[in-house]
């Protein structure tokens, strides 16, 4: 007994001094970082149900049925076999130690055994699942790339000699009658099968206890030096991260009017510790499984960016400078130089490549917030070096001085009013009493030509539906979107509180829009400076109206269509229902589903500013996208997303010039709608009704002078109709219009439901390993 104790006791403290002090040089770096900022600190509430949620029940690895499967056997194994170690240490003290109570319960037994073996068989999955996607053979295209692969054979190994020794110590108290679960039967079954191996001897009992925990606690000191240190760090991430999650709005409004009149105060991250403690405790919780690069829209198209290397690349950054992180000097006693993230740490292609779809963040299991750590880094390169790609500067410029991305005059965003059959009103002053709606159009539904034919049918729609609405027309502006995502925070405050002053000013209330990206921004991002309003985006407004029978489509559509989940509506926001109810309650459309949907769907490309940036590297995101849509079969992509449609109307546009692509249709959701209540002429789409004798039937075909599309909405004027009703369009501003009795419905009063909206019917599982 003496010897085992003595043995046991030694390596344990010898580990444990190890490990402590491991533990809090880790401390000391993680704290050097900047402040966790007010609007980060942890909720109560949310902390419990994280743990609850993703710790305990492993739900985000479930997305990936066999290894999701083995990582909960392995987590919830080494859960249950903390009472081994419990009685291993306990026999160091006394041979026929139990824990009270449940000591020698035959059941608790049988569960140990159960979970060693399960534990056991997770590990042979594991390494079958990196052995078939090693990086040696599959290069960029395996999710293991840049991991440390050597690192996780070791881990795997020391797992197995864990399980092992366990085994083996259970098997020698068998023969030698300390077993604390003895009987005569086979509950404890892997330790009576063990014990038929293992000596009858006192010495071999000791040697194996010994070994078991000399093990456990060795395993214990190579984790907090490896990857796997996150079976400590991902529990309190966790707790720490962003409820319900970082998606939606960016994860910090700082107060951008003080930081500016501070001369020493710093915009964003450009050295380490400019990231805050929580943001470096992320790069310690990163289990670089590769998730995230396996879902990154830039890295599946052949650029650098890769979210595991951007969060791995930080930590070895804080490990490479935590001398001066840790207050040391250089030899000659100076100051150690602080090391730019960009590019010394970042590659600068990289930092820009990203579309903030947040597909990383959707995928990653421990929670780690990519996209606030890119636009954290994107801020500092935008606010205080002034360096990001020129492309992005002339857009930046344009909303700046003109209100919008393109640089067009603000009386343009009134002429998509042009030739509609019925008056819009267009606020002034105050929104009257009797619109229910505003209506934000958005930059890209005003203004460009393609999106212009959304907004119409939109409005139509509503119309149609009884549905009072105005627009603010030449009052409305950015909301500053595009400009956050590339990192200039300032110029997004400066859009926003001067968009909120409008909108407070005319008395807005509820606010539909037809932008996901507005939707996210007025309905997510300006509470967090005054502006609170209701939100909804108009697959969830035309939805409702459907489900309530105020939008009632009977012409059948016969055709095959895909649906493409704009990522600031699906996944930021939730949003994934809506657009498909309205899309199956249009007769005769076949709706097909893309590999990547919903919450897992494929970026266009647009996102993150990169509507205004050159695309120089590897694929075109919204190619490869729109070749997952042609893959379908589908006739009509359709979208709920001006961005989007533009995006992938260009991809099939250039697909369509190299021959491929014929007859096929990008448009919004709405306008889809629109055709089957009959208030437009139905284009030629593939497979629909023949028109009747008499009724003209648009074709759709490029633009001959821009190569846009020209889908014709039924009931648009010819260019002379235009212009012979130029001058005539309803486009008065209203002040106090009469009410008009009956047009509005309560039934088309929705509740605010941006954010994590339960009730989603797709499945997200992904069993790809």
């Amino acid at each position: 007994m003496t010897v085992r104790l003595i043995a046991g006791l030694a390596v344990s403290l010898i580990a444990f001094a190890i490990a402590g002090q491991r533990v809090l040089w880790l401390a000391r770096l993680v704290l050097a970082g900047a402040p966790i900022p007010p609007e980060r600190r942890p909720d109560i509430a949310g902390a419990v149900k994280a743990q609850l949620v993703d710790v305990v029940a492993q739900r985000k690895l479930f997305k990936r049925t066999v290894p999701g499967t083995a990582h909960a056997f392995t987590f919830w194994g080494f859960t249950i076999l903390f009472l081994t170690i419990i009685e291993a240490y306990g026999a160091l003290f006394s041979r026929d130690f139990a824990i009270p109570l449940i000591g020698k319960t035959r059941a608790v037994g049988l569960i140990e055994d159960i979970f060693t073996v399960a534990v056991i068989l997770a590990l042979v999955t594991f390494t079958i699942i990196r052995l078939k996607n090693s990086p040696k053979r599959l290069d960029r295209k395996s999710r293991f790339y840049g991991s440390h692969t050597d690192q996780a054979f070791v881990v795997l190994g020391m797992i197995f000699l864990v399980m092992a020794t366990l085994l083996l110590y259970r098997g020698a108290q068998i023969d030698t009658g300390h077993f604390p679960y003895q009987d005569d039967g086979w509950w404890a079954f892997a330790s009576k099968a063990t014990s038929y191996i293992t000596p009858n001897s006192m010495a071999f009992e000791t040697l194996f206890i010994v070994l078991n925990i000399a093990v456990i606690v060795g395993f214990l000191v190579l984790v907090l030096y490896s990857k796997h240190m996150h079976i400590f760090t991902a529990p309190i991430n966790a707790s720490l991260k962003r409820h319900p999650k970082a998606l939606g709005p960016l994860g910090t409004t700082p107060d951008i009017e003080n930081l500016m009149e501070d001369e020493n105060a710093v915009l964003g991250a450009g050295v380490i510790e400019n990231l805050h403690q929580q943001q470096l405790l992320q790069t310690l919780a990163c289990t670089e499984c590769g998730r995230c690069q396996d879902k990154c829209p830039a890295w599946n198209t052949g650029k650098p960016l890769n979210p595991k290397l951007i969060i791995t690349n930080l930590r070895d950054a804080m490990y490479d400078q935590a001398p001066r992180l840790l207050g040391g000097k250089a030899e000659d006693g100076s100051d150690l130089e602080p090391v730019s993230l960009v590019p010394d740490v970042i590659d600068p292609d990289a930092l820009w490549a990203c579309t903030t779809c947040g597909a990383c963040v959707e995928e990653c299991p421990v929670d780690i917030e990519h996209v606030d750590t890119i636009i954290d880094m994107r801020r500092y390169q935008v606010l205080m070096e002034s360096s990001f790609p020129s492309e992005a500067g002339t857009m930046l410029r344009n909303v700046e001085n003109q209100g919008n991305p393109w640089g067009l005059r603000a009386d343009m965003r009134e002429e998509w009013l042009e030739g509609m059959e019925f008056d819009i009103p267009v606020v002034s002053d105050s929104i009257p009493d009797d619109i229910e709606w505003l209506y934000w159009v958005g930059c890209a539904g005003g203004l460009d030509d393609r999106a212009r034919k959304s907004t119409q049918a939109i409005a139509r729609v509503m119309n149609a539906a009884e549905v009072k609405f105005a627009i603010l027309g030449q009052m409305e502006s950015c909301t500053g979107d595009p400009v956050r995502r590339l990192g200039n925070e300032y110029l997004f405050q400066e859009m926003a509180k001067a968009n909120i002053e409008t909108l407070d000013g005319v008395g807005a209330k509820k606010i539909v829009a037809s932008c996901p990206h507005c939707f996210n921004t007025i309905g997510r991002e300006y509470p967090a400076l005054g502006g609170n309003y209701e939100v909804v985006h108009h697959s969830q407004l035309l939805s409702r109206l459907v489900a309530d029978g105020k939008l009632s489509p009977q012409d059948p559509i016969v055709a095959k269509l895909t649906y493409h989940d704009p990522c600031y509506l699906g996944r930021h926001n939730n949003v994934l229902e809506d657009p498909r109810i309205v899309i199956d309650a249009v007769p005769g459309l076949e709706r097909v589903e893309m590999h990547r949907h919903g919450k897992r769907g494929f970026c266009c490309g647009a996102g993150g500013s990169r509507m205004w940036m050159e695309e120089r590297i590897g694929k075109r995101v919204n190619v490869e996208r729109t070749d997952e849509a042609l893959g379908t079969g589908a006739e009509i992509i359709a979208t709920s997303c001006p961005y989007c449609l533009i995006m992938l109307d260009d991809a099939v546009n250039a697909k369509r010039s190299e021959g491929g692509a014929e007859g096929v249709k990008v448009i919004d959701i709405a306008q889809v709608l629109a055709d089957s209540i009959g208030l437009r002429k139905i284009p030629a789409m593939a497979g629909a009704p023949a028109a009747a004798e008499g009724e003209q039937v648009e074709a759709h075909q490029p633009d001959a002078t821009t190569g846009t599309s020209a889908v014709q909405p039924a009931g648009e004027p010819s260019a002379e109709e235009t212009e012979a009703a130029a001058g005539e369009a309803a486009r008065e501003p209203v002040t106090d219009p009469t009410p008009e009795p009956g047009t509005v419905s309560e039934a088309t009063t929705m509740e605010q439901t941006i954010g994590d909206k339960p009730g989603t019917a797709h499945s997200d599982s992904d069993d790809e390993e």
